[in-house]
């Protein structure tokens, strides 16, 4: 799967509240929750990011809480994939859990500025910055990108079986496949 766009560039320890404020945790449609993206950080984002575009970050992207809420708003807004130095455990788990691809990469993170021209290839775990005339090669993980949860998410994929069995062995099944 391959993805092209512009970056958004942020620097390091992004919290979840700067993300997506506290005050719209309420709000569940996930289009709606777009609206309010990056609003106390950078109030521009929702009118600058289109559809392909990439978030950038330093390290320690999406500390802070463990709402889904966070990564399904920047889903929503259309980015593809967001590259950082590193994440925060329980935000890498949850945008894995929507289908937000996350890849980290620290040499790509640094030299990396908002508006650079931005190619990534999941299958591979490539990363071509155009702007710079650089390429990176990520470790990819397998589990994460491979097919439904590029799509859908495993709470989909979750959901599916959970709905179609719900026995302990094949929800068993599913968490140590997925974890």
């Amino acid at each position: 799967m391959t993805m092209r766009g512009k970056a958004h560039k942020y620097g390091v320890n992004i919290d979840t509240d700067a993300i997506i404020p506290a005050c719209y945790l309420n709000i569940t449609d996930a289009e709606e929750l777009a609206k309010y993206c990056m609003e106390n950080l950078d109030p521009e984002f929702t009118k600058r990011v289109r559809p392909g575009d990439f978030i950038v970050a330093r390290s320690n992207y999406g500390c802070g809480s463990s709402w889904e809420h966070a990564p399904l708003s920047i889903k929503a807004n259309g980015i593809s994939c967001v590259i950082a130095d590193s994440f925060a455990r329980i935000f890498f788990r949850n945008s894995i859990n929507i289908a937000l691809p996350l890849l980290e990469c620290a040499e790509s993170a640094m030299i990396t500025e908002t508006g650079d021209e931005i190619e990534v290839d999941l299958n591979t775990g490539i990363i071509v910055n155009h702007t710079k005339g650089q390429t990176f090669t990520v470790n990819r993980h397998p589990a994460v990108y491979d097919g439904h949860n590029q799509r859908r998410g495993l709470n989909c994929l979750h959901k599916k079986h959970y709905v179609r069995r719900a026995n302990w062995s094949l929800i068993l099944h599913c968490y140590q496949v997925t974890t």
